[in-house]
């Protein structure tokens, strides 16, 4: 849903009716740009979320649980110390632009009534969330924009708070045909980009809607259309918009949800969609996930690009150590030419560059030509292809056990990439990068908000045809805890010499059914689960074992059988 003026209206008519008059129990800011309120009103509690982020900004109530930070930032604080208690005088829109603004009378140190603002703005990566005092001065804000950052309009604690620039359009909700028509003089083009260009608070996507509903057509194009009757049900519609409220999540043709709509949109009626009794309920609905999304892929960004640098570090390695190891392969030559030297010592004078001696491991002891240095005498030449020949074999030893070594890194780095892409949970995300930082790949940031403790994360549980629960680890510490408990005779499976989820049929003695299932979804959630021919080993959970010292997540197992398989497609973890 565009988070349009008009929807902000519509949104705030809904807030103010269950919020004015309740009082604020708890506030918690859980990212920088989010604040949620808990307001007691009509015998029960609601969670307001005010959301700042620039591809999620919005307000609605929400039965989303989130997590605290042990330190509240700054602006967490002085909310609690001004109006923690205070009672919700109202909620509106203002200007019938993108800006909420919620009234709170609350006590002062004095004992008198005083009155304060949250005043949130939703305008895409300018989105803020201000409080403001009653004289007008900002207290605080989720983001300090100064001067630097906008020659416009600083926002900065102390200032005088002050409305966005006006663009010069007309508010939605007192729009009449004769003045659209006047706005629109001199403009041309598609009728829903002089909607939007002419009306404040209007998104791209509900002046198509508008546009449709007064032509039929959302490109109708203003020279081919009779543009004053299209102004009047322009106007016609906007007045009629708000007793139309009739909340619903938009489908595509996948079955995912692509929009949420506070109103009925003509245009997009041939989406499937479903209903919800508010407009916070669907948004709630609709952003759940989303926002979710969004937070681990902003969180992940930094651990996404460590972990490739250490990718791209050890296959620069690996290929310096391989190339290394074939060069040690002319040690049988050195060793050759050493032993035929020695045993041809007469034929070599010092000054030669070289000579040729008989090859007395071939049948027909061919001639060999072996290089000299001439500053060197035959024995000290012939000492010289030893001391090559043992360097190049001690080369080989070292360069295999650094290979080895470099190959196992790889392996483990590769794998927490696949984990990073299975997070979507903070407390999954959490476990990742505190690893990480055991291993000394993530330096631990001690400057970041300390969160809460967050519970352990819990690996996926699915549900085969039949009926047997099969588990997944979304990363290695789920892994090592999911191999670890269970029991002897129950089935683990994993991808083959690749990263990928450890998995456990519950129960003993599956089908060959449900062990198919289980390898299927052992292939989705590995490096190869883009595959179309993915092998997967299974084995019983006896057969598993850990090393000692060995990293989280690495196991060796013994008594496998392969199955190839398909990648599961997309499951519901139940």
């Amino acid at each position: 849903m565009p988070f349009d003026g008009l929807t902000l209206g519509l949104v705030a008519r809904e807030l103010d009716a269950a919020l004015t008059g309740g009082r604020i129990n708890k506030i918690i800011q859980p990212e920088r740009d989010e604040v949620i309120l808990t307001v007691r009103s009509g015998g029960e509690n609601r969670q307001l979320l005010l959301s700042a982020t620039a591809n999620c900004a919005r307000a609605h109530l929400t039965t989303t649980r989130k997590n605290n930070p042990l330190e509240p930032p700054a602006l967490c604080m002085l909310m609690r110390k001004h109006i923690t208690g205070g009672r919700v005088c109202g909620v509106r829109a203002v200007e019938s632009d993108r800006i909420l603004e919620i009234e709170i009378e609350h006590f002062d140190e004095l004992g008198d009534r005083a009155r304060k603002k949250l005043i949130c703005e939703f305008m895409g990566k300018h989105s803020n969330l201000i409080f403001v005092g009653g004289d007008g001065r900002i207290i605080d804000s989720a983001r300090h924009v100064t001067e630097q950052i906008s020659s416009v309009r600083e926002v900065l604690p102390g200032l005088r708070y002050e409305l966005p620039p006006a663009h010069g359009k007309l508010p939605y909700d007192h729009v009449d045909a004769e003045a659209l028509l006047a706005a629109m003089a001199g403009m041309n083009g598609p009728l829903h980009r002089l909607i939007a260009q002419s009306i404040s608070g209007m998104s791209a996507q509900t002046a198509r809607e508008l546009a449709y509903r007064a032509t039929g057509n959302e490109e109708a194009h203003a020279s081919e259309i009779d543009l004053f009757a299209a102004c009047k049900s322009v106007a016609e519609n906007l007045a009629a918009i708000p007793d139309q409220v009739s909340p619903a999540i938009l489908f595509g043709e996948d079955g995912a949800p692509v929009d949420v709509a506070a109103f009925p949109y003509l245009s997009r009626r041939h989406l499937k969609s479903e209903a919800y009794p508010t407009i916070s309920e669907a948004m709630d609905a609709f952003y759940r996930s989303r926002d979710m999304a969004e937070r681990i892929k902003q969180k992940s960004a930094a651990l996404h690009r460590a972990l490739k640098t250490n990718i791209e570090r050890c296959e620069r390695k690996l290929a310096l150590q391989n190339e290394a190891l074939l060069g040690s392969r002319r040690m049988e030559e050195y060793r050759l030419k050493g032993e035929l030297l020695t045993a041809n010592l007469h034929l070599a004078q010092k000054g030669m560059r070289s000579v040729q001696v008989p090859n007395y491991y071939e049948p027909d002891m061919p001639p060999l030509t072996v290089e000299l240095d001439e500053k060197l005498s035959p024995g000290q030449n012939a000492q010289r292809y030893f001391k090559l020949y043992q360097k190049a074999r001690n080369a080989q030893t070292l360069a295999a056990e650094q290979i080895e070594k470099t190959e196992a890194e790889l392996n483990y780095l590769e794998g927490q990439m696949d984990n990073l892409g299975k997070c979507a949970e903070e407390a999954e995300l959490s476990e990742l990068r505190e690893e990480l930082e055991r291993f000394g790949y993530v330096r631990a940031n001690r400057s970041r908000r300390q969160m809460k403790q967050l519970p352990p994360s819990k690996p996926m549980r699915f549900t085969a045809p039949s009926g047997r629960v099969i588990l997944v680890g979304k990363n290695n510490l789920q892994n090592d805890k999911l191999t670890g408990t269970a029991q002897p005779n129950e089935v683990w499976l994993h991808a083959k010499d690749m990263p990928g989820s450890h998995v456990i049929i519950v129960g003993e003695g599956p089908d060959e059914d449900t062990i198919r299932f289980a390898a299927r979804l052992a292939a989705r959630y590995s490096k190869g689960g883009t595959g179309s021919r993915v092998p997967v080993d299974y084995t019983l959970r006896r057969y598993v074992k850990k090393p000692g010292g060995a990293k989280p997540g690495f196991v060796i197992y013994t008594n496998q059988r392969t199955l190839y398989v398909q990648p599961a497609e997309e499951q519901t973890n139940v």
